[in-house]
């Protein structure tokens, strides 16, 4: 039974890697084409100048991390219905992307605000303190990780960890249309603010994080499954021998 399932989550995670290999031509060229137009296709902003270009690498980590933990939500009651390893680790793999690119939204928004509102941090911003909380509650889901054995215990306190930490995604997202805030609304019920070429080069900018996001997502999910299988032959080595 044991040799089985370390031979199915095996042949899962070369599955993963080779899917993450195949994304890698798609991946590039579409890296180039969000260059291209962040940088040339897109035309200068008016008011804010040239740091507005970075504009389009925030909006488009900031929908790959709210995708990311989307798939973490999903994960997490698929693991508690089915109780396979397999979700645990997916979801745990969504959770690491989806922290990194929080952290990236976290790092370019600041650079923007500087010259534009005069400060690296406006602490009374909506938008700004509930994705500082959602950066939060993932970095808490790893530390939760981190303090458990493996095993079903700490899968399914991450799995109702990941279900609950994802209740701040729609805060965030819906934040800066229930409170006050500096914070631009670029697109709204009546379309968007954006200028042409401004839209495309923001949702080619959000297409390429995405395929990044997928690229990612299957690397750390078969290098995580390899780990697991790895564990299961090692403790059970370890039982044989005693």
């Amino acid at each position: 039974m044991w040799l089985e399932s370390s031979r199915r989550l095996q042949l899962t995670a070369d599955r993963h890697l080779k899917l993450a290999m195949w994304l890698l031509v798609p991946l590039y060229v579409l890296g180039v084409v969000a260059l291209w137009a962040a940088f040339i296709h897109a035309p200068t902003e008016r008011q804010m100048g040239e740091v507005q270009r970075i504009f389009y690498f925030h909006v488009g980590a900031a929908w790959t991390a709210f995708f990311a933990f989307f798939i973490v939500f999903v994960a997490g009651i698929l693991y508690l219905w089915r109780r396979s390893p397999f979700w645990d680790e997916f979801g745990a793999a969504s959770a690491e992307i989806g922290v990194v690119f929080t952290t990236i939204v976290l790092t370019t928004g600041p650079i923007w605000a500087r010259p534009i509102w005069n400060t690296w941090w406006p602490w009374g911003d909506p938008r700004v303190t509930t994705t500082l909380v959602l950066w939060l509650i993932y970095v808490a889901y790893f530390i939760l990780r981190s303090s458990l054995p493996e095993g079903e215990k700490r899968a399914r306190f991450s799995a109702v960890f990941g279900i609950i930490g994802f209740i701040d995604v729609p805060i965030v997202f819906l934040s800066i249309r229930w409170w006050r805030t500096i914070h631009p609304i670029v697109i709204t019920r009546t379309g968007n603010r954006l200028e042409p070429e401004m839209f495309q080069a923001m949702i080619i900018a959000v297409v390429a994080f995405t395929f990044l996001y997928f690229a990612l997502l299957f690397l750390r999910t078969g290098m995580r499954l390899q780990h697991t299988v790895a564990e299961e032959m090692a403790h059970t080595l370890r039982e044989r021998s005693e």
